[in-house]
């Protein structure tokens, strides 16, 4: 199928296939494979779960750059991170099955783990697209098989192997706006002797950056709406005293100070009451959409025959990634009413307070805020990865019967630096703040006061504590240098993930069934896993004006067991043309938690040819990971709804009466970095960490399906999956209203534990966030594949297929007691929960040329709405009150490749990705950008040129 989505097993199956030797030879010479899920080498590459295969050149014909751009274009694939998430991202990108979590998806590289993050999930950026000769998806729970993560299913690449030749190829594209410029160049050369194979690839790929200010949907906050803010490019400060929020802001640019160039102070006259649509600042425009990266790799991969029946293999790879994220400069304040230390209010006695007593103030101490608008904030990271295997395998017979087996050490690392530019030093902002004046001896505005000045140096720089006297009220556009040079720093990070194991495998045949060969497969793996997370001292220390963490570091190691066997029962008999189960089972003794043994079952039956009926329950767990495990206290700025606010639209008689046992007074307003108003970010930080206690997540996976090719219209594949997945004790962190509900409306006291109020306004200050074992997940649906080689004509050969995955259920229980909530169609933040993925292709070909046509379909959403008009539906009901929604309608993107083969083996390619343009359905409650980040880049194709030569 043209667009690599092979309808499952059954064209896998026919493709692997006609590679084997002819029919009539013994069953011992043909070529024996292992496919995704099996450890048993067979010549049959059907199996009884359903595994989808792309090719290289179905891959080649999509337009794309990178392993998980192709991955996460599959139907079954759910919402992941990729180079649209800026804000939260860190430049890799990973892959969900059935929107189970990236961490639950176990990836392989020739069916060997590869190095994971922190968290657990693989960073699909680490993997370059030149090296893959295919990729196999099992959809399925494969635990039994290979360990923990395989839950929602397993992705092995496969990389190029025994290539013998030279081939050299280049991909240049950008957007119809022209931005987002990507090249890509890549060269692989591959030499065969009698005993020997070497393939060495080399790759570079430069992806370039869009800013969300040139797309119309994500140039603003809110796609619609006017919202700016309330961090001014001006700065503003609330004027008055505790309790008092009255806001001001300075007078636009331009306006007339005192005092010297580049340090002028501005009177209480010439400040402004605040406006939002006036003053307020437009952050999205100096965002990326799509963030920059470079991926530069070598690769490696060699064979050598000791004997006829023994040879050693090994390969290598380095890859590098340098990757940048964007956002406006730093929302800066200082005072406690906004959440900060005492002592970065803007003193009395600072020289560009209006209130100060030397210019007829009464001294008071003022809270403010500005944006740095004159330095946005970059985080840039340098991934360098490094894999190694080297092993034996090899094959003997005994006792006529065929045996496969190897050995082999496995070793991965990342190592990640990371500079975070535009955060500030608040020790220095809080100096700067402090008592200054203008000392009339230099001209100069110092730190300290005409009765305490600074002591300066010859530059006539002060130098109490390395103090600049910082100016938060400067007019957008005025900071001097001086003072952003005094209170920006850089923070540089650093990262590490390391995986290394060793695995022995044996697998062959036993005896004689009355439908073919007993197969077997054995093997065992002992494996480390360990990381840190290093941040820079200063933001360690809490010292910066971003998020503070702890350092994080943690080590496990683990020896695990398999046996699976494969038991042909019947063959060519009526009724069952086919009969056989398959049986597994892995023991896994982890250093951190304990054991854990898991099985799986599986059938595979052929009541006559044209058909096949495949079924498998298997078990599955997933280990924590080392960030779930160990991780270093660490602040958020959560968004939420403080269920005691009185605005807030849900508070019922329960819940104030709960709420005003807690002291909180019923005219309780929360207050956010947005304003006062029920839902927004907290100005408090909350504490997210890490769970030593906490267990692995069990599963329970069932499939049951068919392979339909009926002999009568040749070339026609139909595949039909039925899968179920059922999570218990789920790795979860309970949000902030999953916390306040069990607090105030369940009268749970170890969820009202977790969080602190402060005695004099009521808002919360502190919130403790930890993953537990405490979800349960139940999802279910369907696969559909349909594959059609239509008959070639005189007007050349033409291919059709569909692929799709049906989701008809996702229940989520927050706890074991909770009660389960449906979210198959909703939208909530970055996690689109579609009901219906497709995609559809129209392949032609005829002599040198081709075309491929793909169609790419995400079902309609709902979300939860509270912007009044703008929601699609806002007086919807129900019977607790108002509940309105806006509708996500459903998006149809359209690719188009046309490709020649020149006389002088070489091929050039055209293409366009989202041919006309399509803009993704927009969303009032996605974090950034007015929507998901799923979705392709608005109001733009993308536009690219290949070219292929061989020799």
């Amino acid at each position: 199928m043209s667009f690599a989505l092979v309808a499952g097993t059954a064209v896998t199956g026919t493709a692997f296939a006609q590679d084997a030797a002819p029919a009539d030879q013994e069953a011992t010479t043909l070529d024996r494979i292992e496919v995704t899920g099996s450890r048993i080498r067979s010549v049959d590459a059907e199996t009884s779960q359903p595994v989808l295969v792309l090719s290289r050149e179905d891959i080649q014909k999509q337009g794309v750059t990178s392993v998980a751009e192709v991955l996460n274009r599959i139907s079954a694939a759910g919402p992941s991170i990729n180079r649209t998430f800026n804000n939260g991202g860190d430049g890799s990108s990973t892959i969900s099955l059935r929107n189970l979590g990236a961490s639950r998806t176990l990836v392989l590289v020739d069916g060997r783990r590869w190095v994971s993050s922190l968290g657990g999930s693989v960073d699909l950026n680490t993997i370059p697209s030149a090296i893959v000769e295919r990729i196999e998806v099992l959809k399925d729970g494969a635990s039994a098989i290979y360990g923990s993560d395989a839950i929602a299913g397993v992705v092995n690449i496969i990389t190029r192997n025994n290539y013998d030749g030279a081939e050299a190829s280049a991909h240049v594209g950008q957007f119809s706006e022209g931005d987002g410029e990507r090249t890509s160049i890549a060269a692989t050369l591959g030499a065969n002797t009698d005993r020997s194979n070497v393939v060495i690839s080399l790759s570079r790929v430069e992806e370039g950056e869009v800013m969300a200010g040139d797309r119309e949907q994500s140039a603003v906050p809110v796609f619609g709406r006017n919202d700016r803010s309330g961090f001014s490019a001006n700065g503003k400060i609330w004027n008055a005293g505790p309790g008092d929020f009255s806001e001001f802001t300075i007078v636009p640019p331009g306006a007339t100070g005192t005092g010297p160039a580049g340090q002028q102070r501005y009177s209480l006259d010439q400040f402004v009451p605040w406006s939002s649509a006036e003053h307020g600042y437009n952050y999205a425009k100096d965002n990326y959409l799509l963030t920059p990266q470079t991926r530069t790799a070598l690769y490696l991969k060699g064979r050598f025959d000791i004997t006829d029946s023994i040879s050693f293999v090994t390969d290598a790879l380095y890859n590098e990634r340098r990757s940048e994220q964007q956002l406006a400069g730093f929302p800066l304040s200082g005072g406690p009413a906004l959440g900060n230390a005492a002592n970065t209010v803007l003193s009395g006695d600072s020289y560009f307070n209006p209130y100060n007593t030397l210019y007829g103030g009464d001294g008071r101490d003022v809270t403010w805020s500005r944006r740095l608008t004159e330095q946005n904030r970059v985080y840039q990271q340098n991934v360098k990865t490094v894999h190694t295997y080297a092993g034996f395998n090899g094959s003997f017979q005994f006792a006529d019967r065929y045996f496969d087996w190897d050995v082999g050490y496995n070793f991965n690392k990342s190592d990640q630096e990371d500079a975070q530019i535009g955060d500030a030093n608040m020790l220095a902002v809080a100096a700067g703040v402090g008592p200054s004046f203008l000392d009339p001896a230099s001209g100069r505005v110092v730190c300290g006061t005409p009765d305490n000045p600074a002591t300066p140096d010859v530059n006539e720089q002060n130098i109490i504590d390395g103090c600049v006297p910082f100016n938060p009220l400067a007019p957008a556009g005025t900071m001097p240098q001086e003072q952003l040079d005094a209170i920006l720093f850089t923070a540089q990070d650093a990262f590490q993930n390391r995986s290394e194991s060793f695995t022995a495998n044996l697998s062959g045949e036993i005896v004689e069934l009355p439908g073919g060969m007993m197969g077997f497969a054995a093997g065992i793996e002992s494996r480390k896993e360990s990381g840190f997370d290093r941040p820079d001292a200063f933001v360690a220390a809490g010292y910066t004006s971003g998020n503070s963490r702890l350092p994080t570091s943690g080590e496990y190691d683990l020896d695990e067991i398999y046996a699976e066997l494969l038991i042909p029962v019947l063959a060519d008999v009526p009724g069952a043309q086919l009969l056989e189960f398959s049986v597994a089972s892995r023991y896994s003794d982890y250093s951190n938690f304990g054991d854990t043994l898991n099985s799986k079952f599986g059938f595979k039956w052929k009541p006559f040819e044209d058909l096949m009926v495949r079924g498998n329950w298997a078990e599955g767990f997933r280990a924590p990971s080392i960030q779930t495990l160990y991780r270093g206290i660490a602040d958020s700025y959560e968004s939420f709804g403080d269920i005691c606010s009185s605005d807030n639209p849900g508070l019922t008689a329960t819940i104030a009466a709960a709420c005003a046992a807690d002291g909180v007074p019923a005219d309780f307003i929360q207050r956010t970095n947005g304003g006062d108003g029920y839902f927004g970010q907290t100005i408090y930080p909350f504490s997210f960490g890490g769970n030593p206690n906490a267990g692995p997540e069990t599963s329970t996976s069932e499939t049951l399906g068919l392979v339909y090719s009926p002999s009568y219209v040749d070339g026609l594949n139909v595949t039909l999956d039925w899968w179920s997945v059922e999570i218990e004790g789920a790795l979860s962190t309970l949000s902030v209203a999953t916390i306040l509900d069990e607090c105030y409306a369940q009268g749970n006291q170890t969820a009202c534990s977790l969080f602190t109020r402060d005695p004099v306004n009521y808002q919360i200050t502190s919130m403790i966030l930890a993953p537990a074992n405490l979800a349960v997940i139940n999802v279910e649906g369907y696969d559909l594949g349909v594959d059609y080689r239509f008959p070639e004509t005189s007007f050349g050969r033409f291919t059709a297929g569909l692929n799709a995955s049906y989701t008809s259920k996702y229940d989520i229980q927050q706890t074991e007691t909770a009660e389960p909530e449906n979210v198959v169609g909703m939208y909530f933040n970055q996690d689109p929960n579609w009901r219906l993925r497709a995609n559809g292709s129209l392949d032609w070909s005829m002599g040198d040329f081709g075309v491929t046509w793909i169609t790419r379909y995400y079902s309609g959403l709902v979300e939860d709405c509270g912007f009044g008009p703008l929601c699609s539906d806002p007086d919807r009901r129900v019977d607790t009150g108002p509940a309105p929604r806006n509708k996500l309608g459903a998006t149809t993107y359209h690719d188009v490749q046309a490709r020649y083969e020149l006389p002088w083996n070489g091929t050039v390619k055209l293409g366009m990705n989202n041919v006309f343009k399509k803009r993704p359905p927009t969303s009032y409650t996605v974090f950034a950008n007015s929507f998901d980040p799923q979705y392709d880049i608005p109001d733009s194709s993308y536009i690219y040129m290949e070219y292929v030569q061989r020799f």
